[in-house]
């Protein structure tokens, strides 16, 4: 062979060793996009437009969310613990028709220490968040929701509607922060046979506009 027939050879062994090691990297890339994507879900995208659309930026982020919390372990509440919380969830409930800003301020308060009586971090809310979006991320945007509604309340910028929004929104992590391991159904049973034998209402926070104050 001779050396220009070699030299081609080789050139085209490098561009196709090139464009190999290119297929490679995207198709990586492209299995921690979707990895990434079915954990989080909803998070995902929320991070993504957090980040102004730089998917490398979230990207990253989440994956440090992985693994620092990950691993985490956390416990189910005690039975006694348990009908504590729905207690309060539904007497936060009827608050709401007299002093909006008061119950949701209260109902994130309640959150808080839900997330912490179930193992999650409690010294920032930022970290607190954080963790519990690893393990909840298809409801943990109703907290971060419920949570920039109390904050709005205290400054007085934050109308009824926005509140009871809010307070809507979040109901789904209270509810999968209070329910008995793997026992969703009874969870839900639970929770409206405790509203049944306290005598109280559970539908407060669907209020329509029209009983917005």
């Amino acid at each position: 062979m001779s050396t220009g027939a070699i030299i081609i050879v080789i050139a085209a062994a490098v561009v196709l060793a090139t464009v190999l090691a290119a297929v490679i990297v995207r198709a990586r890339g492209s299995g921690r996009k979707n990895a990434l994507r079915r954990h989080f879900g909803p998070e995902y995208d929320l991070n993504v437009a957090e980040h102004a659309g730089d998917t490398k930026a979230a990207e990253r982020e989440l994956e440090t969310r992985l693994r620092r919390y990950r691993d985490l372990k956390t416990e189910p509440l005690s039975g006694e613990l348990r009908e504590r919380y729905l207690a309060e969830w539904v007497g936060t409930q009827e608050q709401f028709i007299d002093s909006p800003e008061y119950a949701v301020a209260g109902a994130d308060q309640l959150l808080a220490r839900l997330a912490r009586d179930r193992g999650y971090p409690s010294d920032r809310y930022e970290e607190q968040v954080a963790a519990l979006s690893v393990h909840h991320a298809d409801c943990v945007q109703g907290y971060r929701q419920l949570h920039v509604a109390a904050a709005r309340a205290r400054e007085g910028r934050a109308d009824t509607e926005e509140l009871r929004e809010a307070v809507v929104h979040a109901r789904a992590f209270f509810e999968e922060l209070v329910k008995p391991p793997h026992h969703a159904a009874d969870a839900h049973q639970g929770h409206e046979g405790h509203a049944g034998r306290t005598g109280r209402k559970t539908h407060v926070w669907h209020i329509g506009k029209a009983g917005a104050r």
